[in-house]
């Protein structure tokens, strides 16, 4: 349905049950995941106001993580959408995901495994295929960046261990974190997980720099491999 037929906008709520006006009083922390949706809608369609679309959207998808995971071209094939509130939609997320890294001094610490584990699980947890990422840390364990390396079925042969600190050696991090994620939501590490884990390992020792960890992400677990004890006492 094109958005020129729409016919319900936010102004057609009554100022109450208005996403704006509630977020200018009481913050965005007290609007739900519908409202704050509907804000960045802002225009429904014949027969549903944009409110009632935001939550159409959310139980379709299962929440914000499936509108998350979905296509943009899905997103656009939804009734109402089109690719301007499409892009709407993935440009917060983006946007969500990029502020946690924005400032230097506020920049995460990674004091364990679960640390890890909740900054990158809403994203990892998302994609399709596996996709191998390098945490890059300072002496105080501050996240400097992360590294997205390797997309694809992963395996100590098809993944060169040089790639993975390539930009630890250039950024002069002090240690990194791998990760990596399951699409089939199971955590549980593969004996080619492992293998790669001690690769890794290995070229950190020569390297000196430390491997924290190699966490595999599942659908809403995760995973630590030097927990288990895997790869990491080579």
């Amino acid at each position: 349905m094109s958005e020129r037929l729409a016919a319900y906008r936010i102004t057609d709520l009554d100022e109450n049950d208005r996403p704006r006006e509630r977020l200018a009083k009481h913050g965005a922390g007290a609007l739900s995941k519908a409202e704050l949706l509907a804000i960045l809608l802002r225009v429904g369609v014949q027969g549903e106001n944009v409110l009632q679309m935001a939550q159409r959207l959310l139980s379709h998808y299962h929440g914000l993580l499936g509108i998350h995971r979905a296509s943009f071209q899905e997103l656009c094939d939804q009734a109402g959408m089109g690719p301007a509130k499409a892009a709407q939609l993935k440009a917060a997320i983006e946007l969500g995901y990029r502020l946690a890294k924005e400032a230097p001094e506020d920049r995460p610490a990674i004091h364990g495994p679960a640390d890890a584990a909740v900054l990158v699980r809403d994203e990892m947890s998302a994609l399709e295929q596996e996709e191998l990422w390098v945490l890059l840390l300072d002496t105080r364990n501050r996240l400097m960046d992360v590294d997205k390396l390797y997309r694809g079925s992963l395996n100590a042969s098809m993944v060169r261990v040089g790639e993975v600190f390539k930009n630890a050696i250039r950024r002069n991090a002090a240690c990194i974190l791998v990760l990596h994620n399951h699409p089939s939501g199971d955590p549980a590490p593969s004996p080619e997980d492992v293998s790669l884990t001690r690769a890794i390992v290995s070229a950190g020792k020569l390297l000196d720099i430390d491997v924290l960890d190699h966490l595999v992400i599942g659908a809403g677990r995760f995973v630590s491999l030097k927990e288990k004890g895997l790869g990491f006492n080579a």
